[in-house]
């Protein structure tokens, strides 16, 4: 084992929040040292939103050749390559590596391959896949590990599969039970469901998404039952036994069934196990997130903590900005990000999305003392000839006393392109006047954020006002 020179930087994982991280203290003149056992890229890459996205456009090409005969197309019959899906995934993934390799390159960063574990405030070993050991010494360590899926609780859990897993079963499954209930199982089932196969989704919960705008949610819910997604609410697996034929799933009230393949989708868990943070001094909640304050600084005040290890939000853009943060304050430009979490938009990619930015309609009553609710509900243009029974729910959170938009919600076609846009109105202030004074373009779903006129509710006078509830 040696010990090298310092750095002013050392990452622990090249996920998304790890490879900003890095590129930019780099940029700024700092040494840096970034350490990945796996391929770069972390999750979001290799094994979330990107090829979550990519199924999911070809789970949405099998409703689309249905509607097509709405609007006069025909065609013969429609079967996926499910091996060219996997293979085409798979060359995205791999170019998407050479991306991040090369930008890493060019600013300057040193890719050690190994596994890294935090020694002390200042030291990180790393174990190389040849067997090699070195220690490397920081002024300042950011731990980026991501997270990890939750296993199975029930009997017969190894028989699920993980999230991870999912993307390269060998064959594709003619019928599926996806346990869960929130925006993973979500839009695994939905994606399913798009490429042909039988799925049922199993939730101990009464309604899927939770931490969602209820309405919203319900909305969603409604139409991926129409869909012919079996939903099992208020349920639970007592056991999964193989079987000659696939995998029996029993269910606590006594039903069982039998699919091909269950993805178990119950949950994520921080990447903690042999980082060595809890030996270096570094506290851990009770679920083993890494403990950080408001600058993402541990309780080792030399290591710092960004992503899925210390947030249960565990969206990529939300890791991105805690990296920035971070670097601002490690090493200060003159205008450093601002906090805007309270904003964090974010997007379920089922068929038909959801997307969110803001606070929804539960968050905004509890927070703030009064508002309004806006909603509108329709079927879309696309589906008037397309036999779809898809519709769209849109829906706008404005504080009583500011009249800000504090909310913005959409379940429906294109949902997270359309939301994005409009955060960056929220963000800058936008009330509900500027909405109203706002032309749409028509015909668009997107124009009836700006077209809604009559509030559907309201509640009582104001307690705080939205500039204490966004701190909150």
């Amino acid at each position: 084992m040696h010990r090298s020179a310092e750095y002013d930087l050392i990452v622990i994982g090249a996920g998304s929040g790890g490879v900003r991280a890095a590129r930019l203290a780099a940029s700024r003149g700092a040494r840096v040292a970034l350490i990945e056992a796996s391929a770069v890229g972390g999750t979001c890459v290799n094994l979330g939103c990107i090829p979550k996205k990519l199924y999911a456009y070809a789970g949405h090409y099998g409703s689309a050749f249905e509607e097509a005969a709405g609007f006069g197309w025909s065609h013969g019959q429609v079967q996926l390559d499910w091996e060219r899906l996997k293979a085409g995934r798979r060359l995205e993934i791999g170019r998407l590596h050479g991306v991040y390799e090369s930008m890493l390159d060019s600013s300057g960063v040193g890719l050690l391959r190994g596994r890294g574990r935090v020694c002390s405030a200042h030291d990180v070993q790393v174990q190389g896949a040849d067997g090699s050991q070195s220690v490397l010494t920081g002024r300042h360590i950011l731990v980026a590990v991501g997270g990890m899926p939750v296993a199975p609780e029930y009997e017969g859990g190894q028989w699920a599969v993980s999230s991870d897993q999912v993307f390269d079963l060998p064959l594709l499954p003619r019928s599926m039970a996806v346990i869960g209930g929130g925006y993973i199982a979500t839009e695994f089932a939905s994606i399913f469901r798009g490429l042909g196969t039988s799925v049922s989704q199993i939730h101990r919960g009464t309604q899927l998404l939770r931490g969602f705008d209820a309405e919203l949610a319900l909305h969603l819910q409604k139409g991926l039952s129409a869909r012919g997604i079996a939903l099992m609410l208020d349920t639970r697996v007592s056991a999964l036994h193989k079987t000659a034929g696939g995998i029996e799933v029993r269910l606590a009230d006594g039903r069982h069934f039998e699919v091909d393949v269950v993805l178990n989708a119950t949950g994520r868990r921080p990447r903690v196990d042999g980082v060595g943070l809890a030996e270096a001094g570094c506290d851990l909640d009770q679920d083993g997130y890494v403990v950080v304050d408001a600058n993402h600084q541990t309780t080792v005040p030399s290591i710092y903590a960004v992503g899925d290890v210390c947030t249960r939000k565990h969206l990529t853009p939300l890791a991105l900005a805690q990296a920035m943060q971070v670097t601002d304050q490690l090493f200060p430009l003159d205008s450093p990000v601002a906090d805007r979490h309270w904003l964090v938009p974010t997007a379920v990619f089922t068929d038909p999305p959801l997307a969110t930015a803001g606070l929804t309609e539960e968050q905004a009553r509890e927070q703030l003392g009064s508002g309004s609710v806006y909603t509108s509900e329709f079927r879309p243009l696309r589906h008037t000839l397309s036999a779809s029974p898809s519709r769209t729910l849109m829906k706008l959170i404005v504080d009583g006393g500011s009249q800000r938009v504090v909310g913005v919600h959409a379940a429906g076609d294109d949902a997270p392109e359309i939301v994005q846009g409009f955060a960056v109105a929220m963000r800058a202030g936008a009330t509900k006047a500027d909405f109203d004074q706002t032309l749409g373009i028509h015909p668009t779903s997107a124009e009836e954020f700006c077209t809604m006129r009559q509030a559907v509710r309201h509640w009582a006078p104001a307690r705080h006002t939205v500039e204490q509830a966004i701190e909150a």
